[in-house]
């Protein structure tokens, strides 16, 4: 997209000024993916043509995408993601560390190199002699998360590290098995720091297959009894199927009810969008992994998804100004 276009003005770093058309060559400026009232239907998510919803006053909503993977080795580098994320308009990024991966540098490194853009949440090795430290170390490089597991019985392995997570400012990105975030012990341990907030991933690996009246879904809400807790809502694509024929709109249908569930728990400022990319390509794509919480019903008006789209994310990461 070249600077000579017409009607397109950018920035010091090239990226569209607010409150600027955001228009590209070859597509329409559209409406959001959710149906219009008498063209819903339950359980149903249908993408009518790419767009931003706007606001009359040309307002644009800042979005900060808390999950994302880049490497030099494995999936995509970070060029790529900087890519998918202009075409979007997303303005941050969390860059996730992959699971069993120790050393940040590269990620500092997109930091760096895209300066206010992205932040880390880094990894600390379990069998590692000082995990306090080297967390300790990781926050004065400026990482903005660490990324701590469940094991098997739902307990984290080092809860002083969960501990010291608080004490540096650096928020807990939590992954683990759907069935370790529902344990006591889990609940126990999160109730135990309470000055560290705890980021659920995944719809907390809630994962398909979920029936009504989704009880168990219901039990993993009840972590939002406890205020240092916070949630992901990824794609609609991780608890729902994508149809076996791709029609020309975008369509997931038989979505269970986990936005609206988290909504009603949490409530939107204690929820932040994340992409996963780039697994997400391989379920729906980056643009319906975002539109499809953006535009969900579950968040009325546009001050609900202003929080879940990037105004959580803000506070709890440090981007921008919550």
């Amino acid at each position: 997209m070249g600077a000579g276009q017409p009607g397109r003005e950018r920035g010091a770093c090239g990226r569209q000024e607010a409150g600027r058309d955001h228009r590209r060559p070859g597509r329409r400026l559209g409406s959001a993916c959710w149906p219009q009232a008498d063209d819903r239907r339950p359980g149903a998510v249908r993408r009518l043509r790419r767009g931003h919803p706007r606001h009359g006053d040309r307002h644009v909503m800042m979005i900060v995408d808390t999950h994302c993977h880049a490497s030099h080795n494995w999936f995509e580098p970070v060029e790529t993601l900087a890519h998918v994320m202009e075409m979007d308009q997303v303005d941050h990024a969390l860059l996730l560390q992959h699971r069993g991966t120790y050393n940040a540098d590269y990620l500092f490194e997109c930091c760096d190199r895209f300066p206010g853009r992205f932040k880390a949440a880094v990894q600390i090795d379990p069998n590692g002699d000082d995990q306090v430290g080297a967390l300790a170390y990781e926050a004065e490089r400026g990482a903005g998360g660490v990324r701590l597991y469940t094991d098997d019985n739902g307990a984290p392995q080092q809860p002083k590290l969960w501990k010291a997570a608080g004490e540096l400012g650096v928020a807990v990105s939590g992954q683990g098995t759907f069935e370790g975030f529902l344990t006591d012990g889990y609940r126990a341990l999160i109730a135990s720091v309470p000055d560290t907030q705890v980021v659920i991933e995944h719809f907390g690996n809630a994962g398909h297959g979920h029936k009504p009246p989704y009880e168990k879904y219901r039990r993993l809400m009840e972590l939002a009894e406890l205020p240092n807790t916070t949630m992901k809502l990824h794609g609609l694509g991780e608890i729902a199927d994508r149809p076996d024929i791709l029609l020309p709109d975008y369509r997931i249908e038989n979505i269970p009810p986990f936005v609206e569930l988290a909504v009603e728990a949490f409530g939107p400022k204690r929820l932040m969008w994340g992409s996963d990319f780039p697994p997400s390509a391989g379920r729906e794509g980056y643009h319906n992994a975002l539109e499809g919480i953006r535009s969900h019903p579950a968040l009325s008006g546009g001050e609900d998804a202003e929080e879940v789209m990037g105004r959580t994310a803000a506070r709890v990461f440090g981007f921008g100004s919550g």
